[in-house]
């Protein structure tokens, strides 16, 4: 998968870009393509269902269940989709083990650090193996040191699960380390770079 970073002022549209290409909202016109079908064709339950299968979400405010454990947040999806409980569990588990937190499975979000929780945030924007991640402003609420190991750690998961990663980021030089860098202006896209990752 590639990795691409949206950058750009405050009010210049990322957030509204990514809640484009997450199927969270409809374009007023154009198409978005996702494997060469325009999925706003949609119904909505279709769209709902694309989205859920898809698209694995990790917002700047972790939205964690507090009275859920680490590894309850992570399996709430599979949970949701009727995967059953137990392969939920093994997959949480696998999750929370790959973002370096397999010691917090039952550790709450008040028990965790800013850093841990939004790791479990992004075990469970993976729990249903979505194609396409997309994360909005996810170290946004993080210092620099924890920023960079969680920008390490998404790109691992990336190579690791072959997703393709698109990240808001004010960072620039965590958006420096993407493979393409896309600037919003006013509204408008304009690719800034883009390298072979």
């Amino acid at each position: 998968g590639t990795t691409t970073a949206l950058i750009g002022a405050s009010g210049a549209g990322k957030s509204t870009l990514l809640q484009l290409l997450g199927a969270l909202d409809r374009p007023t016109s154009g198409q978005v393509l996702f494997e060469g079908d325009d999925i706003f064709t949609k119904s909505d339950h279709a769209l709902a269902l694309f989205r859920n299968r898809s698209i694995g979400f990790v917002f700047q405010f972790h939205h964690l269940l507090p009275e859920f454990t680490a590894i309850e947040n992570v399996m709430m999806p599979a949970l949701i989709a009727r995967i059953s409980k137990k392969k939920a569990r093994e997959t949480a588990e696998e999750l929370l083990n790959d973002v370096g937190l397999a010691h917090r499975l039952t550790h709450r979000p008040g028990e965790l650090s800013g850093g841990e929780q939004q790791r479990v945030a992004i075990a469970r924007a993976l729990a249903l193996s979505p194609q396409l991640l997309l994360a909005d402003e996810p170290t946004g609420n993080l210092d620099m040191k924890t920023s960079e190991d969680i920008h390490e750690l998404l790109d691992g998961l990336r190579q690791k699960r072959g997703l393709t990663l698109v990240v808001v980021t004010h960072n620039e030089r965590l958006a420096a380390a993407m493979g393409k860098r896309v600037r919003l202006t006013d509204g408008r896209v304009e690719l800034e770079q883009a390298f072979n990752c």
